[in-house]
């Protein structure tokens, strides 16, 4: 780690913290979620939770009022099993009636329901009902304000989330709407496998000969392959650069750390219920403290050949204790074996690679330290096997690192990426009939195959008279249980615009639809044209046939693109379902062109709507301002309670303390009688009180300690006045005698003088009178005793001295008055004013110095 920070300090220059905005980027795991911070003056490294931790669980919980976050949050499931929400992850996007939400409910114990939309939501004891974005809306404030705590208060809005290379258009709208309700603004989503190759390229160069590594990242709800290839951009530069570029994905969405907990609570499970006979799947505390269990069990499994599992009162009063060994747990797990390395063959597959191609496979994520994957790989990669990374972090700190680049705020070391989509995605259409009676036929053109690089686009040519719709939809079902169609692009005013290039000579005009696939993995119709030739007989026009050819896109071009994730901009295609693209101009763009109107139609699981993730947001708010009050009022009894047990001291030391000595009799009394009382009020009414009660009682207390505080103060401040006021006494002394001596010497030299006399006199008279002054309140300060209030304030002293100061800065600071113009002859001129010049000059020289160079 230490060679990656000294690396980075070295790549990323940082120009002026004022003008430069923070970049959050989080890993949004399963089980865990890491996040980075990068930001001016801030150190690149993995952002500490409020436990001190590196890694925040993913868990969001109550302890009954009170909303909890973390391992705090997963810890309390064994109290509130359904008060508790952890792996959320998985429920992104999930159709209510999927396999996926049935897997789930096998794995937790919060209640589940059907939200609005078709999806997913929770249900708290208290009846609140929260859908899956805005619990993991929460998560993500909470990460924010972890940043802006690091900031000292600074705002952080934008940031950059990893996601699986497997995550459907639609699971990314859920990530999407969940930063939006966060209150967080998305730069891009990246794919984690590719997060973790731009950490591996931070410290790392290259040659021109493409050098091919597989990303093998075993997380908690799946086991992700990512074929990367990594050349230098200018080899024979010192600064060359990196390109980065994926060839291909494979996946195992049901595999990872969750299925090896739950196999593992089902071993434990098998053994209470032989032991006790009886079924802990009914009693929800018992199989959430199980669901921990496993979890700790299955990581001491990874160093040693067997456990003991131990959980006081498990169910029912029943201490439970059973022994696992590393075999037993294998054995449940041994039809998981192959499938903990097909993801990396289906990757090589997609990318048209061999492991002869491959230099190594580099392992990331929590599950890859189990020992029967670690197996798996060797057998299957043999010595290629690389931890060259932190298992843990990389994904994070790669993303981070990418996330500044995006902001074109920061320097950092040239690493170009180039991601693909791992899915077949196709354009359905009608097509125009040509009859009355004809059948309506379907036309499916594939537009993205897999493999297709992100941040590129297509341009489709269609031959159509009248307003048609297209839709964009995976080839194959992605998930069983999930729906193919991603969005319907509605193009309309097809049919004037096609007239009105007629009109203009056009020979069979066509409309033109662009399809984009953009970096952050989102697909959707850009922009609609209906296009035309029109022939120009004009000399002019003949030229431009002869030299220039058209300026339209050809059919099926494909272009890089710089379009970012969908939520930069409310009229994207997933930002709303009635989003739509400027309407048809009735007139010809560029002569050839009519731009028509897209309405962007959303699929059966919609991202949320504008008005939906409003609502959500203030719900949020709500939640925080009540947090906010509770903490206040938290906070105001606490300094309450603290203060009047902090004067009780106060009160029972008899020794000669300064409060002691600074106070008196009937002081401490009354003191004493106020403290009492609040305290007998603390106790019958503290409970039920407002804040601004307890702010109350405290002020009243206070107002009695206040004239002992006060002394104390004065009598170790009153030293420090006194002795600033004598030094401008002192100054303004010696100054005078200096302004004097050169004001005699100007006049017998007949030159001009710096000041007055009557300058001097008024200072004079001015330093008589603060002398005079201060001697008298000093005289009267030394017969005042420590428990009386002082004769003079320190704070009038330094007003005091700070009028002297004044007055004497006035005069050091003016300018030397030019000489005056003699009238006698021009000889006589010259010679009088080279004189007053030379005595002028002199006498600038004898009184510049100042006081404060003495000083």
């Amino acid at each position: 780690m230490n060679r990656l920070y000294a690396c980075l300090i070295l790549c990323l220059a940082i120009f002026s913290h004022t003008t430069l905005a923070s970049v959050l980027a989080i890993d949004y795991g399963t089980d865990f979620i890491k996040a980075s911070l990068m930001s001016p003056g801030q150190p690149f490294d993995v952002l500490i939770d409020k436990d001190s931790k590196r890694k925040i669980q993913s868990t969001v919980g109550w302890n009954r009022e009170d909303r909890l976050f973390g391992g705090t949050a997963f810890n309390m499931a064994g109290r509130f099993p359904t008060d508790s929400f952890s792996a959320l992850k998985l429920l992104k996007a999930a159709p209510f009636e999927s396999s996926t939400v049935s897997y789930y409910m096998s794995i937790s114990t919060a209640e589940l329901l059907k939200s609005a939309r078709g999806t997913v939501a929770v249900r708290r004891p208290d009846g609140s009902e929260w859908n899956i974005e805005e619990i993991t809306a929460m998560q993500f404030a909470y990460v924010r304000d972890l940043a802006e705590a690091a900031l000292g208060g600074e705002k952080v809005s934008d940031v950059i989330v990893t996601v699986p290379p497997h995550f459907t258009q639609h699971e990314r709208d859920a990530v999407i709407d969940a930063l939006e309700i966060a209150g967080l603004r998305t730069l891009s989503l990246i794919n984690d496998g590719t997060a973790v190759a731009v950490n591996y390229a931070m410290t790392r160069s290259f040659k021109e000969t493409p050098e091919y590594h597989v990303i093998y990242d075993a997380g908690a709800s799946s086991i992700r392959a990512t074929v990367v290839s990594f050349t230098s951009t200018d080899p024979k530069s010192k600064s060359a650069g990196t390109q980065l570029v994926v060839h291909g994905v494979g996946y195992d969405r049901q595999v990872g750390g969750i299925e090896l907990d739950r196999r593992l609570r089902e071993l434990l499970i098998s053994d209470f219920q032989k032991k006790h006979k009886k079924d802990i799947r009914s009693d929800r505390r018992g199989m959430a403290k199980l669901w921990k269990e496993a979890g700790r069990v299955k990581g001491i499994l990874s160093a040693n050949n067997d456990a003991v599992s131990s959980v006081e009162s498990l169910a029912w009063d029943i201490d439970f204790r059973t022994k696992v060994t590393r075999a037993d747990f294998e054995s449940a797990c041994k039809d998981l074996r192959p499938r903990f390395t097909n993801p990396l063959f289906d990757a090589l597959d997609h990318a048209g690679l061999t492991m002869d191609n491959i230099t190594s496979v580099i392992l990331t994520g929590g599950a890859s330290r189990t020992p029967m994957i670690q197996t798996a790989l060797k057998s299957a990669v043999a010595d290629k096997i690389a931890m060259n990374v932190n298992a843990d972090e990389a994904a994070v700190l790669g993303a981070a690192l990418h996330g500044a680049a995006l902001s074109r705020q920061f320097k950092t070391k040239d690493i170009r990426i180039t991601d693909i989509c791992p899915y077949d995605i196709q354009v359905s259409y009608q097509a125009e009939a040509k009859s009355e009676h004809a059948k309506p036929r379907t036309i499916n053109t594939l537009v993205f195959p897999s493999g297709s690089k992100t941040g590129t686009r297509k341009t489709l040519t269609f031959k159509r008279k009248d307003d048609f719709s297209l839709k964009l939809t995976y080839k194959q079902q992605i998930i069983p249980g999930y729906p193919t169609d991603i969005l319907e692009a509605e193009i309309k005013g097809v049919a004037d615009a096609i007239q009105n290039l007629t009109d203009l000579g056009a020979t069979d005009p066509v409309v033109k639809a662009t399809v984009v696939l953009s970096e952050s993995g989102f697909v959707s119709v850009h922009e609609a044209v209906a296009f035309g030739d029109i022939k120009d007989d004009s000399l002019t026009g003949k030229l431009k046939g002869l030299f220039g050819a058209s300026s339209s896109a050809s059919e099926n071009t494909t272009a890089d693109s710089p379009t970012a994730a969908r939520s930069e901009t409310d009229t994207s295609p997933a930002a709303s379902s009635t989003a739509a693209l400027p309407a048809a101009e009735k007139k010809p763009a560029n002569d050839n062109t009519v731009s028509l109107e897209v309405k962007i139609n959303l699929s059966s699981i919609p991202p949320m709507s504008v008005a939906e993730k409003r609502t959500a947001r203030e719900k949020l708010a709500t939640i925080d301002r009540q947090e906010a009050a509770k903490r206040r009022l938290e906070e105001a009894r606490n300094s309450l309670e603290g203060y009047l047990y902090r004067i009780r001291d106060l009160l029972e030391d008899n020794s000669e303390s300064p409060f002691n000595k600074c106070s008196q009799d009937a002081e401490r009394a009354a003191l004493k009688d106020r403290m009492e009382e609040t305290f007998e009020w603390l106790h019958e009414h503290g409970d039920h009180a407002k804040t601004h009660e307890y702010l109350e009682k405290r002020t009243a207390v206070e107002s009695l300690e206040q004239p002992i505080i006060h002394r104390y103060r004065e009598i170790e401040e009153f030293p420090v006045a006194l002795n600033n006021s004598q030094m401008w006494n002192w100054s303004t002394r010696l100054f005078l005698t200096e302004a004097f001596e050169n004001l005699t010497k100007a006049e017998k030299e007949e030159t001009v003088s710096k000041y007055t006399e009557q300058e001097l006199n008024d200072l004079e008279k001015a330093l008589k009178e603060h002398e005079i002054w201060l001697n008298g309140v000093v005289e009267k300060q030394k017969k005042v005793k420590m428990n009386e209030d002082p004769a003079v304030e320190s704070s009038e002293l330094r007003a005091k001295a700070k009028v002297l100061e004044n007055h004497l800065q006035k005069l050091v600071k003016k300018k030397v008055p030019k000489p005056k113009k003699s009238s006698t002859s021009s000889r006589t001129s010259t010679s009088s004013t080279t004189s007053t010049a030379k005595s002028s000059s002199e006498s600038t020289a004898s009184g510049s110095s100042s006081p404060h160079d003495e000083l």
